[in-house]
C-alpha cells in the first residue's frame, strides 16, 4: 500500500470499517481506528513463570515509539528478569513496574494466551491510553560537568521547581529528572518562562540541543 504501519499508517484487517451483521439479520456499521484494535501484550505479571521455562531472550516491540518508551519498558523488563533471578520478584515490585508502563503508549494490557486459551482483548481506546505525557519546553544551550548543571532555553510555557522533565536527544538518550531547584538571570526563582533561559542542577550529563519537555499527568 506504500505506506508504513510502523509510522501509523497501518493497513491491515483491524484497521478497516466493519459492518456486523447479528443472527437476526440486524446491521450495525463499525466505522473507527481499534474495535478490532488489540490491547498491547504485557507479561511482566508473570515473567517469572516465563523465565523459568528456559527462555534466554526476550523480544520487546517498541518499532517506532518515543525515546521515552523504549527507555521505560526496556528498564522494567530489565529489572524484572534481573529480579526473578536474584529472587526479589515479588508482587509489590510488579505493580511498580506495571505502573510504570501505563504512563508511557498503550492500548491497554493483557497477557496474550500464555495463561490459557481465550478470546483476544480489544483496545477500548483510540490511541493511546497512557497515564503521562510529554510537553514541549525548551532546548539545552550547554552543559556544565563539574558543576552539573544544565543551561536551559525556556521555549514554551513554563518550568516550575516541582517538575518532572525529560530531556531527550542523540547522545543523551532520555534523562529523567524532578527540577528541586533552578535559577533564572543568576538568581534563585520557583520558575522560568517563555523566553527567559534558566539553569538547572542534573547529576546525568546532557548535551548541546537536547530537547526539554514537561513530563506530567494526561490530561
Amino acid at each position: 500500500y506504500n505506506s508504513s504501519a510502523n509510522r501509523g499508517a497501518c493497513k491491515q484487517n483491524c484497521r478497516h470499517a466493519y459492518t456486523v451483521t447479528n443472527d437476526e439479520g440486524i446491521e450495525l456499521e463499525i466505522d473507527n481506528e481499534y474495535i478490532m484494535s488489540p490491547k498491547d501484550l504485557c507479561t511482566i505479571d508473570f515473567l517469572d513463570r516465563i523465565l523459568y521455562t528456559g527462555v534466554k531472550v526476550l523480544k520487546l516491540e517498541g518499532r517506532g515509539r518515543s525515546p521515552e518508551y523504549v527507555k521505560t519498558v526496556t528498564r522494567c523488563y530489565k529489572e524484572a528478569a534481573l529480579a526473578v533471578a536474584d529472587g526479589s520478584y515479588t508482587l509489590e515490585r510488579v505493580a511498580a513496574w506495571k505502573n510504570d508502563l501505563e504512563k508511557v503508549y498503550n492500548r491497554g494490557f493483557w497477557d496474550g494466551y500464555y495463561l490459557g486459551r481465550k478470546l483476544g482483548e480489544w483496545s477500548p481506546v483510540h490511541g493511546s491510553a497512557a497515564t503521562k505525557e510529554k510537553t514541549f519546553a525548551g532546548t539545552v544551550l550547554h552543559y556544565y560537568p563539574k558543576a552539573k548543571v544544565a543551561h536551559i532555553r525556556i521555549k514554551a510555557g513554563q518550568v516550575s521547581v516541582g517538575d518532572t522533565i525529560l530531556i531527550i536527544g542523540k547522545k543523551t538518550g532520555v534523562a529523567e529528572h524532578l527540577i528541586t531547584s533552578l535559577w533564572v538571570e543568576d538568581l534563585p526563582a520557583e520558575f522560568g518562562k517563555k523566553g527567559q533561559e534558566c539553569t538547572i542542577p542534573i547529576d546525568e550529563p546532557v548535551h548541546e540541543g537536547d530537547k526539554v519537555y514537561i513530563w506530567g499527568d494526561r490530561s
